[in-house]
């Protein structure tokens, strides 16, 4: 039977990867956002690749004095070049410039791209492989940031590359202010815990304030520390209106379940926007083993058409925010290296829920009638897989 398994989600693997090769990119609803005033900071919220990069290599441009970089994927293609680029210009006007990518993340990009990185410029690829008697390798690091001068800082779902400026639709925040010093001290912590035998640490860390309307949430298995579940649970609980999720990937635990219907029964709107066709075509089957519990407890799905939605968003009552890396599965929130930003305040959550209903424009809704006629073959391929639930 674990061979089965097995040989069936390498073949829709593949089948689905050549599909994807002959499937022609759509446009989708975007919002060029204006930034927010979030207390003593600014808050932009970005959902097209391309707007983003542009923001992110002018910051790499301006930078004085430190850049730390770090994507999970960071492709070698145009895109990809053109970071390699400005990280090398900042190095040789004397900026302290470091760099950290997901060597699992990056098998595919050849080696050779890394190396036209300048010498001047500080790397660690994260290790493929995780040394089993050292648990600070466990995981993979799917974090996603840029922070500039302790002044602007950069956090959401986008890696690097030419697909996702144009192809895929992703969320996320630059935040100009005193709070990005938070950014600079979640990489420099990653950094200092990975130092290896070559790499000197980062000593020039932040002092940070004690503000509570906008916080950063830092999974870490090498602790086994993983506060984004607890943190989406408590907002979930508190929830007496909507709440409203992007994923690109729902595979939630029990517990994550539990407090979305209990939401869903106490009279609040509970909707998710997932995509009808992910970049992973096994999490796909395998999520829809959750859509009985939640459409049967009252819980809005809306699949995201022509395009691959990789934000992992959230808004709550029109008060609460988060914008991050971590998806709603069980690598993410209690496995891999992950970080979310949460803000409470009212301007931005208006902000996100007018991104939200755009949206909801290029989204068809699956209703429980919908979904109870699809096929036996479809149902019996859910029951199959269903083992593997766990394992994502």
């Amino acid at each position: 039977m674990l061979i089965l398994q097995l040989l069936a989600m390498a073949t829709m693997t593949l089948v689905e990867s050549l599909r994807r090769k002959k499937r022609k990119l759509r446009k989708f609803p975007v919002t060029r956002n204006d930034p927010v005033p979030v207390q003593r900071d600014e808050v932009t919220v970005y959902t097209y690749g391309e707007y983003l990069y542009e923001a992110m290599l002018e910051a790499i441009e301006g930078a004085q004095h430190h850049v730390y970089f770090e994507s999970y994927i960071w492709k070698s293609d145009e895109m990809g070049q053109k970071f390699v680029d400005a990280l090398n210009r900042a190095a040789d006007r004397g900026v302290d410039v470091y760099a950290v990518w997901d060597g699992f993340g990056n098998l595919v990009v050849s080696p050779k791209f890394y190396r036209g990185i300048s010498k001047k410029v500080h790397t660690l690829s994260y290790p493929v492989f995780p040394v089993p008697w050292r648990p600070k390798t466990w995981g993979r690091d799917h974090r996603k940031l840029l922070c500039v001068d302790g002044e602007i800082g950069f956090i959401g779902g986008y890696n690097i590359g030419d697909l996702y400026a144009t192809g895929w639709r992703d969320t996320h925040a630059r935040i100009v202010g005193p709070e990005a010093a938070e950014f600079d001290n979640a990489f420099i912590d990653f950094w200092n815990q990975n130092l290896g035998r070559q790499r000197k640490a980062i000593t020039d860390n932040p002092a940070r304030t004690w503000a509570y309307y906008l916080l950063l949430h830092r999974n870490t298995p090498r602790i086994q520390v993983y506060p984004i579940r607890n943190m989406y649970l408590e907002a979930i609980d508190r929830a007496q209106e909507r709440i409203w999720l992007t994923h690109a990937y729902l595979l939630p635990d029990d517990d994550f379940v539990a407090a979305l219907r209990e939401a869903a029964h106490r009279g609040v709107d509970v909707r998710i926007i997932i995509p009808q066709r992910s970049n992973h075509i096994v999490a796909d089957w395998l999520s829809r083993g959750f859509y009985d519990q939640l459409l049967s407890s009252g819980i809005r799905l809306f699949l995201y058409q022509g395009a691959m939605v990789h934000a992992k968003t959230g808004t709550i009552d029109g008060h609460w925010t988060t914008i991050g890396t971590a998806n709603l599965d069980r690598l993410s929130l209690r496995g891999n290296y992950e970080i979310n930003l949460e803000v409470i305040d009212e301007d931005l959550a208006a902000q996100m829920e007018q991104i939200y209903r755009t949206d909801l424009s290029n989204c068809i809704e699956l209703n429980e009638e919908r979904w109870r006629a699809r096929s036996w073959i479809a149902k019996a391929t859910e029951a199959f897989l269903s083992p593997w639930r766990p394992f994502f």
